[in-house]
């Protein structure tokens, strides 16, 4: 019995529904206006992750150009298993890993720096949810996030931002989900301190 047919038996639609098909179907027939109508659905939603991690505007575009490139010309082994955009975020977040690998990313070995008893997870919010200081608060998180060193920022972006569990992070990042978990709430610490 096939998943993808209703009751009747008639074929439905992929797993997940894809408003950008069309032009992944004409990218791959090797249209060039279908690449850049598609990069530029995307561009600016990857250039953020790529920020994110990386940290660094410049080298954050020489990531995304990459990455890009990649997905284009490996375009033709997108099943549809996933929308496009998922599958592009995850070569994007590869490279991006991969580019920081280059820049000797160092994670704090958690064999030489145990939690403290002021390690604890209870960050409860002293301030009301304020609507109007939502975007001012919202620029202060990124210019902390900035500084933080580059194991507690991308530990936390990967987790925050993208969407990526402890076990999906140690994989990315070739740590073990222990380190990953206290990579995060080191660096949810720092943040806070930041703040």
């Amino acid at each position: 019995m096939e998943s993808n047919r209703n009751r009747d038996g008639a074929p439905v639609g992929p797993p997940y529904p894809d408003r950008h098909a069309d032009l992944v179907k004409r990218c791959q027939q090797g249209e060039r206006r279908a690449q850049y109508d598609l990069y530029q659905q995307y561009v600016k939603a990857m250039y953020n992750v790529c920020l994110r991690i990386v940290n660094h505007e410049a080298e954050a575009e020489d990531v995304l150009q990459e990455a890009f490139m990649d997905a284009f010309s490996h375009i033709n082994s997108f099943r549809g298993q996933s929308t496009f955009g998922a599958w592009l975020k995850q070569i994007v977040v590869h490279r991006a890993i991969n580019h920081l690998r280059t820049r000797r990313l160092e994670l704090v070995d958690i064999e030489s720096h145990r939690l403290g008893e002021d390690d604890g997870l209870d960050y409860a919010d002293a301030e009301p949810y304020d609507e109007e200081g939502t975007q001012l608060e919202v620029e202060r998180v990124k210019r902390a996030m900035q500084q933080l060193p580059e194991g507690y920022r991308v530990v936390l972006s990967l987790y925050l931002f993208e969407g990526y569990d402890h076990e999906e992070i140690g994989n990315v990042l070739n740590i073990s989900e222990t380190t990953s978990r206290t990579q995060y709430l080191r660096g949810k610490k720092r943040l806070l301190e930041l703040l």
